[in-house]
């Protein structure tokens, strides 16, 4: 394993489980740790920014790229994220569970689209 690996999985890792566990404690309302999950969760998110510019730096690249490519495909990760955390939370939080669900379904999709955004179709 190159050591550009093991440092990309170590941090994924940590910056994962801070991630997941800052959500659930945010959005479980039997665990009464709003303002904690809300802190874990974005030092998870922070973690997760810093192996990507960590791994681009690692790889010889340039840390960001600005281009109208790279904005769009930010911006549809951005929006896919945000709806399915709306979905997330209309089903667990609100009692709203069939129109959660169908949100969520269509953060699931834009997320999805992701792939052949980046990678493109062969």
């Amino acid at each position: 394993m190159q050591k550009k690996d093991f440092v990309t999985l170590i941090l994924s890792t940590v910056g994962g489980i801070l991630f997941a566990l800052g959500m659930c404690m945010a959005l479980l309302p039997e665990w009464d740790a709003m303002v904690p999950g809300v802190v874990l969760g974005a030092l998870g998110a922070v973690i997760l920014l810093a192996m990507i510019l960590v791994r681009r730096k690692m790889d010889g690249k340039p840390a960001m790229v600005f281009n109208g490519r790279a904005i769009g495909i930010t911006l549809l990760g951005v929006f896919g994220a945000i709806v399915l955390g709306v979905g997330m939370c209309m089903t667990m939080l609100w009692d709203m569970m069939i129109a959660g669900i169908l949100v969520g379904i269509v953060g699931i999709v834009a997320l999805l689209c992701l792939i052949p955004a980046i990678k493109g179709l062969k």
